[in-house]
């Protein structure tokens, strides 16, 4: 009798065991400490590859700009503001970009920046600059970094 009775107990056995508990929590431990540096690292590499194509669509701009506004003469061109002002407009103030363009790593509007090409008319770099005093957040590509 006592041995049917012990052998319904283990038949009605439902649930896991604490030790079965504790293995899946190591296991889950082990998964996220491998899975959480990788997803850091190729969420940096986005935002990396982001600001990059922001760059190289600002650079295809201001060739465009040079092409239309400057009869091509890219020599000539020097540094073509990407926001502007009053006296010298910019690609922005020109139409060549758009009014609401942000630097995509840090979510900011563009306040400021410059495309510039040296006298041979070959591309030096794309300053873009995210606040107005030019001190901080400020990203230099140049020709190697837009290909």
């Amino acid at each position: 009798m006592v041995a049917n009775v012990l052998k319904r107990a283990r038949e009605n056995e439902k649930g896991f065991t604490l030790i079965e508990l504790l293995a899946v929590i190591v296991i889950l431990g082990v998964i996220a400490a491998i899975a959480i540096p990788l997803i850091s690292s190729i969420i940096s590499k986005s935002k990396t590859d982001s600001d990059i194509a922001t760059a190289r669509q600002i650079y295809d701009a201001s060739r465009i700009y040079v092409t239309s506004e400057l009869n091509g003469d890219f020599k000539t061109a020097g540094a073509i503001p990407i926001v502007g002002d009053a006296t010298t407009p910019g690609l922005i103030s020109k139409g060549y970009l758009s009014t609401d363009i942000i630097l995509p790593s840090t979510k900011t509007a563009i306040t400021d920046g410059t495309v510039t090409f040296n006298t041979s008319g070959n591309l030096t770099e794309v300053l873009i600059s995210t606040d107005k005093t030019k001190t901080t957040d400020d990203k230099k590509y140049d020709t190697d970094d837009l290909k």
